[in-house]
């Protein structure tokens, strides 16, 4: 009997620490290294699109900013994300986690003078430092949802440490023009790689400007 409480108590220990174990290493992949998400909307295509499977890198935040291009995943600035302990290990596990995070492409970047507006020809566009942005990667060029007086369309100087975030479907997205910069601190990673479906294989390099 007492063998017996012995094998309990080991095989009890042994679940115990390979469970910690697990943990531990999803938390340190998670947070160092990167993560797995879907697409839920359009707001990228035709870049991604809904039920893609993307793997976000989040080593690069400890030694590099985003750069203009970088699609990036993030917490938008209205988003609360709270603090208390199941909370924050939710975010770094990943288990149950609720908090809600937008993927964009980053167009405006710190220093920059933007606006969006049209041009001769009526077309809207993204203007950086009054100069247009040659952007091959959205879905269209003439489909935009028209700037209006409550929109953040411009023109803006972008402070230091935030970003003016788009998606690619610029008649289906809502982005910085809705919501405004986006703070640093709210990025999680770059998405560097769509790995699911097979058939669309893709890896995304940085677009040369």
């Amino acid at each position: 009997m007492q063998l017996d409480k012995e094998k309990i108590k080991a095989g009890l220990k042994e679940t115990i620490e390979t469970i910690v174990f697990v943990v531990v290493m999803v938390v340190i992949i998670r947070f160092f290294l990167g993560e797995i998400r879907w697409i839920p909307s359009a707001s990228m295509h035709p870049t991604l699109l809904e039920g893609d499977r993307i793997f976000v890198e989040r080593l690069s935040r400890f030694y590099s900013s985003p750069e203009r291009g970088d699609i990036m995943v993030f917490y938008p600035p209205f988003e609360e994300i709270k603090t208390d302990a199941l909370s924050i290990f939710s975010r770094l596990t990943g288990f149950f986690c609720k908090d809600i995070a937008y993927i964009k492409r980053v167009v405006g970047m710190p220093g920059d003078k933007l606006e969006i507006k049209k041009d001769s020809n009526g077309e809207y566009h993204v203007f950086i430092n009054d100069k247009a942005l040659d952007e091959p990667y959205i879905l269209s060029d003439t489909d935009y949802i028209p700037c209006s007086g409550e929109m953040y369309c411009g023109p803006m100087k972008i402070p230091a440490g935030h970003y003016f975030m788009m998606g690619d479907n610029r008649g289906n997205s809502q982005d910085s023009r809705f919501w405004g910069l986006l703070p640093k601190e709210r990025m999680i990673g770059r998405a560097v790689v769509l790995f699911w479906p097979l058939n669309r294989l893709d890896y995304f390099e940085r677009p040369s400007y």
